[in-house]
């Protein structure tokens, strides 16, 4: 079907200087595409298919995700979409705003833009990957900061599906988001920017994720790296019990030292600290269109400086480095 046509995707890789991943990628997908196709996901393909075509008027990505206003369509369509839209919940990355309709996502992901755009290499006409990209709020918003090829990998369904739904508004092709996860990478050594934000902790082997990444870096490239941290020296690394704020896949939580520490041990150069954040309860929240439980379910009802387990609340670093 025409959402898992990746034909177009792998001309512009032909053209590029990406075009080594050919080797590897279109077998990759074939896979993906060949075991997707069942489930959740096959009903998820019906609600793309029945997206209506509209006229988008606008597009915003400087400063928001905003395709189209309000007055572009009629009523009754902006009844259907909003319809379609919810049946692929939970949303949990955003905001979008789709012809007026206000997709309230779990995380307000554009603050956490606005922490980290201030610190990064201008992204102008640069080639951007996006490790856990999720849903691609960011991609959209990488590509307004003037990226000119930016790609995503999350191998979830899911945001796989709610990507395409929001990119049917806005069919750009150099935003891109694959169904593949860092291991099914060849080391390409070719982007310019690689980000990682939110993943760090959910790998088994945080040193071998982020050599996985510098792979993927140009000589000179920029790392941009987001991730849960602890208060402590260079040695300091919690590695929670079964469940982290009810998470059940987080292994390392290193403090802000030992994750530079890190970098460094890798090979990483000019590695820089650029912002400290507590997740407040405004940036995390159950929405309309996220039902399920949030921040304020995970942490101590009594002492909201930590989780529900005992451990320090959640803490989140932005690292830049070079390789």
């Amino acid at each position: 079907m025409r959402m898992l046509d990746f034909s177009a995707f792998y001309a512009q890789l032909a053209t590029s200087r990406l075009h080594p991943w050919l080797e590897t990628l279109p077998a990759q997908l074939a896979l993906w595409s060949k075991t997707a196709l069942h489930g959740e996901f096959k009903q998820w393909q019906k609600i793309l298919a029945n997206l209506p075509a509209t006229r988008v008027s606008q597009i915003a990505l400087a400063d928001a995700v905003a395709f189209g206003q309000a007055s572009d369509i009629s009523a009754g369509e902006t009844e259907r979409i909003r319809f379609l839209l919810q049946q692929l919940k939970p949303w949990r990355k955003g905001p979008f705003q789709i012809h007026g309709i206000d997709i309230d996502t779990e995380w307000r992901s554009d603050w956490k833009w606005q922490r980290v755009l201030p610190h990064i290499s201008d992204l102008t006409e640069r080639l951007v990957l996006d490790v856990g990209c999720g849903s691609g709020y960011h991609l959209w918003r990488m590509r307004g900061a003037g990226a000119r090829f930016v790609v995503g990998i999350d191998p979830s369904q899911l945001f796989y599906t709610q990507f395409q739904a929001i990119k049917h508004f806005n069919p750009d092709p150099q935003v891109n988001l694959l169904p593949i996860g860092i291991d099914d990478m060849p080391a390409l050594k070719q982007f310019d920017t690689v980000f990682s934000m939110g993943v760090l902790y959910h790998r088994r082997s945080p040193l071998d994720f982020l050599q996985q990444l510098k792979q993927q870096l140009r000589p000179g490239g920029e790392l941009v790296l987001e991730t849960l941290v602890i208060e402590g020296d260079a040695q300091t690394v919690l590695v929670p019990g079964e469940r982290y704020a009810k998470m059940r896949n987080v292994w390392f939580i290193p403090s802000t030292a030992a994750l530079c520490h890190w970098l460094e041990r890798l090979g990483f150069q000019d590695i820089k600290l650029v912002d400290l954040n507590h997740t407040s309860l405004d940036e995390q929240r159950a929405t309309p269109w996220m039902e399920n439980e949030s921040l304020i379910d995970f942490l101590d009802p009594n002492d909201h400086s930590k989780t529900i387990e005992g451990y320090p609340a959640p803490l989140r670093a932005v690292v830049v480095a070079r390789v």
